[in-house]
């Protein structure tokens, strides 16, 4: 079971976000001690966190958190995310 969290802070946050988010990755250690990210954006002062258990999908492609490809979109999550495929695909 992997491990998210995050914060948003609509005040200025005080020291190193990043360091912020590195601690709270560091306390979930335990639900997930194969990989650890952060995505920090200062403009809205959002935050998050993972640690991460790989079962299924031990590739690099599973390292969180995720941006999309424009980069306008970030997850972070516990769980698959799957593609469904249509027969015209």
């Amino acid at each position: 079971m992997c491990g998210v969290a995050g914060f948003w802070s609509s005040d200025s946050v005080r020291g190193q976000p990043q360091d912020v988010l590195c601690r709270m990755a560091a306390t979930l250690r335990h639900r997930g001690p194969d990989d650890e990210g952060w995505w920090w954006d200062p403009r809205f002062g959002v935050g998050l966190a993972h640690r991460r258990l790989s079962i299924i999908d031990l590739s690099v492609e599973g390292h969180q958190p995720m941006e999309s490809a424009s980069g306008r979109f970030v997850i972070v999550y516990n769980g698959e995310v799957l593609q469904l495929r249509t027969a015209a695909s």
